[in-house]
């Protein structure tokens, strides 16, 4: 495989204001909001800087991650940017890993996503990200209206 761009740390949260207060906490700026219909959560995208990669702060409304690390949230993966996901999913499915889903789900409107399972990687849940379109920063969130 080739060598990857880290693309962002996501970050799961209990609540938008603890993202919030986080964000202002250590200076950041939101780049955009959007929501997961896969996962039934909210996302914060901080901006991407010269010096660092984004932060996606992830707010679940129900499902598995609302009892990420006993409800209390915490850091959840890493994310790699690719230009195939399909391909990449099936170059490490090629090599005997698996991965979470079947194919890849859409996350925000300009990225599909697939995981790779944490017991193939040291048990660091590792997500590989595609860009498949502009970023919608209009703040407005289409998938919940």
């Amino acid at each position: 495989m080739r060598p990857m761009r880290m693309h962002h740390v996501g970050v799961v949260l209990p609540t938008v204001e603890q993202a919030e207060r986080l964000i202002q906490l250590f200076g950041l700026k939101v780049d955009y909001r959007g929501y997961v219909k896969s996962y039934h959560a909210d996302l914060i995208f901080t901006q991407y800087g010269p010096n660092e990669s984004p932060i996606e702060f992830i707010i679940p409304h129900e499902g598995v991650l609302t009892k990420f690390n006993n409800g209390k949230g915490g850091i959840a993966h890493i994310a790699f940017e690719v230009e195939d996901v399909e391909a990449a999913s099936r170059e490490l499915e090629e090599q005997g890993l698996e991965m979470l889903e079947k194919a890849p789900v859409e996350g925000t409107s300009d990225i599909i996503v697939n995981f790779l399972r944490p017991r193939y990687s040291e048990g660091i849940l590792f997500e590989l990200v595609q860009t498949v379109g502009p970023i919608d920063r209009s703040g407005g969130d289409p998938a919940r209206e």
